[in-house]
């Protein structure tokens, strides 16, 4: 079954705000009594679309549009209040605005779109100056429920549910819910807001709270700020959703090779214990160290695992990485790495059939299953505050309908 409710929390409607240095007088009025749609008559002109180019500097960009390299210095001092030039970024759409000229066409305004709600307008000719303009946004506060028939991604999608929110979940529940191991009937719940611009989401405010059901284990995620900046996601019980592992160390296809003590190799043919868990990744994959530690082995295994890293984690806990491809900037023997840090790239070095990350934890020297290994848990909510995520969290299944 998959349900989708949308609760209009709020509509905030504004109009383009328009701040501007320099100029004045009658051609300012004109700007303040002409503000629809950004704040000068579109209409009027004709219009080139481009791009910020990569490493592209804001006067650079005004001189490719046409504007003096002296007016562009002038205007990229008198809108420094405005907008930071240093902010521009490669890629973003921009329009620059026409008249007709003897000599052919003069700019008139250059509009630079920092995001899908927000756009900087500059003058550029007479008085030189820029404002801002904002689009309408709505905001809503939804109820997702989803039960998984394909996939998440799909079956998010097929239920009208923004894939921000899959981005969300997954951090939240990036220590509690392996979401590639994922199965037909699992379900998830959630309550979020998020704003809207122009029909389309832009971005996921905050998840106020979900819970996620296979049908053997729940897990129940309540946003509950305790003023510390520490955790903000929390068990109905008070437990954090950070654990001091995470329940991956990168994204990957599948898993091709799973914890054993008899595997015939697929190179050698002889049987022997496999104690890892191999992901089938493309080669160039972002591999992440699943906890804080020390990074104590960093090169070439002779044994066939290729580039290889080792880490210590507290409480006897220890973890390695092979086959890898390459290594992480500043990553070597002695490197203090912290939970969910890029270490290295997934490969296909040593003796290996094909990119993959060969991934092994031990505890106390003996090894262990990663995909069943329980992470140690981190602080639990404190006490005083208990009571108050006991209210939320009945409150938040009352309006699930649970």
């Amino acid at each position: 079954m998959k349900k989708y409710i949308i609760v209009l929390l709020a509509i905030a409607t504004f109009l383009p705000s328009c701040i501007r240095r320099g100029g004045g007088g009658e051609e300012a009025q004109e700007q303040k009594d002409t503000l629809m749609p950004l704040g000068f008559r579109t209409w009027a002109y004709s219009v080139d679309s481009v791009k910020v180019r990569e490493g592209e500097t804001f006067t650079g960009l005004m001189h490719r549009l046409g504007l003096g390299a002296q007016d562009s210095y002038n205007l990229a001092v008198n809108c420094d209040s405005i907008f930071d030039v240093r902010r521009m970024r490669a890629g973003n759409p921009v329009e620059a605005y026409y008249s007709p000229d003897t000599s052919g066409r003069r700019l008139e305004y250059v509009v630079y779109h920092n995001d899908r709600i927000v756009s900087t307008i500059f003058r550029c000719r007479d008085s030189l100056y820029a404002w801002t303009s904002e689009k309408p946004v709505e905001k809503q506060r939804l109820i997702a429920d989803v039960t998984i028939n394909s996939s998440l991604w799909n079956d998010m999608l097929d239920a009208g549910v923004s894939p921000l929110l899959i981005v969300n979940l997954a951090d939240i529940y990036a220590w509690t819910v392996n979401f590639f191991g994922l199965q037909k009937g699992d379900r998830f719940r959630v309550i979020y807001d998020q704003t809207v611009c122009e029909e389309r989401v832009v971005k996921i405010d905050s998840v106020e709270f979900a819970l996620y059901d296979s049908g053997k284990f729940r897990a129940g995620a309540i946003r509950f700020d305790q003023g510390d900046g520490g955790n903000k996601y929390w068990s109905e019980k008070g437990e954090s959703l950070r654990k001091a592992f995470l329940k991956a160390p990168l994204q990957y296809s599948r898993i091709s090779s799973r914890f054993t003590y008899h595997r015939k190799h697929p190179i050698t043919g002889v049987v022997r214990p496999h104690t890892a868990v191999d992901y089938a990744a493309p080669k160039g994959t972002p591999v992440h160290s699943i906890g804080d530690g020390t990074v104590t082995l960093c090169g070439w295994d002779g044994s066939g695992g290729g580039n290889r890293i080792r880490i210590r984690h507290m409480n006897g806990y220890e973890t390695c990485y092979m086959h890898l491809s390459g290594y992480a900037p500043g990553i070597k023997s002695g490197t203090r790495v912290a939970q969910g840090q890029v270490i290295g790239y997934v490969g296909s070095t040593g003796h290996s059939t094909g990119p993959h990350l060969d991934f092994r934890v031990w505890k106390d020297g003996t090894p262990i299953d990663p995909l069943s290994m329980i992470s140690p848990p981190s602080e639990p909510l404190k006490q005083e505050n208990l009571d108050s995520l006991a209210k939320m969290y009945s409150a938040f299944l009352k309006e699930i309908g649970e």
